[in-house]
């Protein structure tokens, strides 16, 4: 039980936000510093790489059809048929040095995400499907993983910098936030929190980069397992396979020294769990 299984050699730099496609039964992810995102189908082995041409921080489907992405340039569409990027918004226009990071679609169809740079001048963003974007939080360090409570009325977001995975009261009509408080606050473990997701059971996945593993918290905060990792950088999760019972994990090579890289020659790959919880689908972004 949740023995780490190697899935597939790509070396991504930032491999990032694994999203699984469930009429596909594809997996989708990014790799941030290459400039491209990836899909991959598991039953036939057959892998797919869509260059982009700039750094994408996260990937969503839309129910209309193809992606929706937040980029170095803002939150644009993308067409799987032109295979060509649709820009719409761009929020941080102003701030060069900033990119977009990672994020997720809330279960009544909105884009979640947060900006990433140096310090604490960053904010999360929710894009609608009016197309408005809408500023949701500043100060923040790192933006990273984004989830939702079983019930819809808690959302999770990590902020790596300090170290803290974030709880707010979550209006599923409107898609306010408030009443922001620490969820999980682990200063003192190796590596920070960075991707999220949550299982069928309202349990948390948080993926720790730079700390060579993921832990499952249980709605109140407990670690309730961890499960150690081949690679020091897993980066995020999300759930796959025809019964959304295998936790599909991303990794990343950037910024290892050629040392570490021959000690953890698997950084960058794909990597698979079956464990005996199932996920949720992901929702579909309805813009």
């Amino acid at each position: 039980m949740n023995q780490v299984e190697h899935v597939l050699a790509v070396q991504n730099q930032l491999g990032e936000g694994p999203l699984w496609h469930p009429d596909e039964q594809a997996l989708y992810w990014v790799d941030i510093d290459g400039r491209c995102f990836h899909r991959f189908f598991p039953d036939t082995g057959q892998h797919n790489v869509f260059e982009v041409g700039l750094p994408i921080g996260v990937l969503a489907f839309r129910a209309a059809g193809g992606l929706v992405m937040a980029t170095k340039d803002g939150f644009a569409f993308w067409d799987e048929t032109t295979e060509a990027l649709q820009f719409i918004a761009d929020p941080e226009a102003d701030r060069p040095e900033a990119r977009f990071n990672d994020g997720a679609v809330d279960p009544q169809g909105r884009f979640w995400a947060g900006t990433i740079s140096e310090g604490f001048a960053n904010a999360l963003y929710r894009f609608d499907p009016d197309r408005s974007v809408n500023k949701m939080e500043i100060g923040v360090g790192i933006s990273n993983g984004i989830g939702w409570s079983l019930d819809h009325k808690t959302m999770y977001f990590t902020d790596s910098r300090p170290k803290i995975i974030y709880a707010y009261d979550f209006d599923p009509a409107t898609g306010a936030i408030e009443n922001r408080r620490p969820f999980i606050h682990t200063p003192d473990e190796p590596g920070v929190p960075d991707g999220l997701t949550v299982d069928r059971a309202g349990f948390i996945w948080s993926v720790r980069w730079g700390g060579w593993k993921i832990t499952r918290y249980d709605p109140d905060g407990r670690a309730e397992r961890e499960i150690k990792m081949p690679v020091q950088q897993p980066t995020s999760c999300t759930f796959g396979g025809p019964n959304l019972d295998q936790l599909y994990v991303t990794s990343a090579r950037a910024g290892l020294s050629e040392a570490e890289l021959t000690g953890q020659p698997l950084a960058g790959d794909v990597f698979r769990l079956n464990v005996e919880v199932k996920g949720l689908p992901e929702s579909k972004f309805l813009g």
